[in-house]
């Protein structure tokens, strides 16, 4: 049974970035989408006075480190952060006064080896963030062509020889279905350079849970939908771990599509609906990631609606 909001669930990424870049109003109205352990959620609720916290996660685990919350101004919301326009609306919620999403996976998740997120441990090759769905990673190698699995690796972990690993899966699961973790493992690693394997197997691995959870078409949605949901002088803060994720995001704050396409108007302005809070990302500090190795590969971005 949980009875805190424990750092071993999820330690989370820039605290102190994410509350000075949010800049909490006290009476206002926020989302955390990614709410995980509740660590970024639990000091914006800290802030709020007649304030209140949405939070959303699909993840069960995360629904129980909900209850922890229980008598403050939050609700929980146990689905994709896809659906917040939705769900907020239905709370009777017009406009938030700021926005966080902290991307990719948490600490538990990838601790879990039942979960088959990583590869230190045997387990089902899984991914699933929903459990729920029937759409898991044991799915996509077994079913998957060689180039939709070349596809995968390619642009979603920027895998180098992609297509050969892919014809290597496809060999495989023709002897037999690949099950587990570490099966998927024993394919890839002939491929990895030596001196880089464990970064290579992450690669890889990364890719196929962006396939699995359909985490860049949710990222993509999530931004669009910003620009209604956000009011003239809120905050969206997003935190990404790879370079797809923030190459999205740094190219809608900049543009106002993931495109990085400029429009301008009659008068030659740049069009956007938000401005980015400083050209360049938060990173964690030395200390930070000395405390929490997971952390080095975080990017802070925060923008402001446009009034």
């Amino acid at each position: 049974m949980v009875t805190t909001i424990s750092e071993n669930y999820h330690m989370p990424v820039m605290v102190d970035e994410v509350m000075k870049g949010l800049a909490i109003v006290p009476t206002g109205h926020y989302a955390d989408l990614t709410f995980g352990g509740g660590g970024h959620g639990r000091r914006i609720v800290e802030s709020l006075s007649s304030g209140y916290l949405f939070a959303f996660d699909k993840d069960p685990e995360a629904a129980k480190m909900a209850l922890l919350f229980r008598g403050k101004p939050f609700t929980f919301i146990r689905t994709s952060f896809r659906f917040v326009k939705e769900f907020i609306n239905f709370y009777g919620i017009r406009q938030l006064d700021g926005l966080l999403a902290d991307l990719g996976t948490s600490s538990h998740q990838i601790d879990t080896p039942e979960r088959g997120f990583s590869t230190r441990f045997d387990g089902v090759l899984d991914m699933r963030m929903d459990p729920n769905v029937a759409h898991s990673a044991q799915r996509v190698v077994n079913t998957y062509s060689v180039e939709q699995l070349a596809y995968i690796l390619h642009f979603y972990g920027e895998v180098v020889r992609s297509t050969a690993i892919a014809k290597a899966i496809i060999k495989a699961r023709n002897r037999a279905p690949i099950a587990t973790t570490y099966q998927l493992k024993a394919i890839i690693e002939p491929f990895a350079p030596k001196l880089k394997v464990n970064q290579y197997l992450a690669k890889v691995f990364q890719a196929f849970r962006i396939e699995v959870n359909d985490e860049l078409g949710a990222l993509e949605r999530l931004l669009k939908h910003s620009v209604e949901l956000i009011k003239p002088k809120g905050r969206l803060a997003i935190i990404a771990y790879h370079s797809l994720e923030d190459r999205f995001i740094k190219n809608f704050f900049n543009t106002g599509n993931v495109l990085g396409q400029v429009q301008k108007d009659a008068y030659g302005n740049l069009v956007r609906p938000f401005v980015p809070l400083q050209k360049k990302p938060f990173l964690p500090s030395i200390e930070e990631v000395g405390r929490n190795s997971r952390a080095r590969s975080a990017r802070l971005r925060v923008a402001v609606r446009v009034a």
